[in-house]
């Protein structure tokens, strides 16, 4: 798919596998970062708040505070006014909050469509010495992993399966969840990561969770890795959730964790790092290091194994609530 798109000096970052930001140059020194994300198929509660800070974290993952955004609405024809209307008051807020500023978009109803879709495209600002892309990692840095992995799945499915998350979580703690769904987000983490020295790649464990955040990084930075499966953080409701609908493994590691930030970081700034969380009140975990050695190894109980290749993610499966 990307064979075709003509290469161009202005573009400084192209289109990559792996990468969720692409980068081109804009006045001097300064380059902009732009990502642009979907919003399907999530909470109508959350939907525009969620469609700003998708793209808005990306490029915050760059080391960019997002500063201007466009935002695409559609649905399909029965689609009322009043539910536009609703998505975007959420985006204005979501926009505001993060002093973002809307430049243009579009709203239109289309057959084929059953339910209503968001796109975002979010654009900063940053110094080109200070871009932070997928591909820095080094050997001996640290493997972080800021807040638990599966988070967002678990949230999720509070919201939308009230039932059976009660039966699973319990009521007191269903509740509790469905008030977390600001931690998908990644734009406050990721720019207290960006204002540290050290700090050489980060990435988001969206879509296929620690596999696929780890393996990109990997790739995309020709290094490999050696992490501790015990140090992997995990809730207690994602334990629940692995033994409700029979995980493997490999699907715990692969669960998507919108929010949840893989970030390579020197060994000189793991103390900065980790008492910059502290202070911000972030769950920072050291998974393990970076290694010029390419093979990617998971220890578990002190066994060597490998690390799963590819990404096996459960989010459809639990969602559907099908145990």
């Amino acid at each position: 798919m990307l064979s075709c798109i003509r290469k161009d000096p202005r573009v400084i970052v192209p289109p990559h596998a792996g990468f969720d930001s692409g980068v081109h140059i804009a006045n001097g020194n300064k380059c902009a970062v732009v990502s642009t994300d979907p919003c399907i198929g999530v909470p109508r509660k959350w939907f525009g708040w969620l469609l700003v800070h998708y793209a808005a974290s990306d490029v915050a993952l760059f080391g960019a505070k997002p500063e201007f955004c466009t935002i695409n609405l559609l649905g399909p024809p029965s689609t009322k006014p009043q539910i536009f209307q609703q998505i975007m008051k959420q985006t204005c807020h979501a926009a505001d909050e993060l002093q973002m500023a809307i430049v243009t978009g579009h709203t239109g109803t289309y057959h084929g469509l059953s339910i209503p879709v968001g796109v975002c495209t979010a654009y900063g600002k940053i110094d080109r010495s200070k871009l932070i892309t997928p591909n820095g990692a080094k050997p001996g840095d640290c493997v972080f992993c800021l807040k638990p992995l599966g988070l967002e799945v678990a949230v999720n499915f509070a919201l939308t399966r009230n039932a059976l998350a009660n039966k699973i979580f319990g009521a007191e703690k269903t509740q509790e969840l469905k008030k977390l769904v600001p931690m998908q987000s990644c734009v406050r983490e990721a720019l207290l990561l960006a204002e540290t020295r050290g700090v050489h790649a980060m990435h988001d464990a969206t879509e296929g969770g620690l596999t696929a955040a780890l393996n990109e990084m990997a790739e995309a930075s020709k290094v490999g890795f050696r992490i501790d499966f015990e140090r992997i953080p995990v809730s207690e409701e994602v334990q629940k959730l692995k033994g409700n609908f029979r995980l493997s493994e490999r699907q715990l590691l692969s669960m998507s964790s919108t929010g949840t930030i893989i970030a390579a970081v020197s060994p000189d700034a793991r103390e900065k790092v980790e008492a910059v969380m502290r202070r911000n009140k972030v769950q920072a975990n050291v998974l393990g290091v970076f290694t010029e050695d390419t093979r990617r190894v998971l220890t578990k109980h002190g066994k060597d194994t490998s690390f799963p290749e590819d990404a096996d993610d459960p989010y459809a499966r639990i969602l559907s609530g099908k145990l």
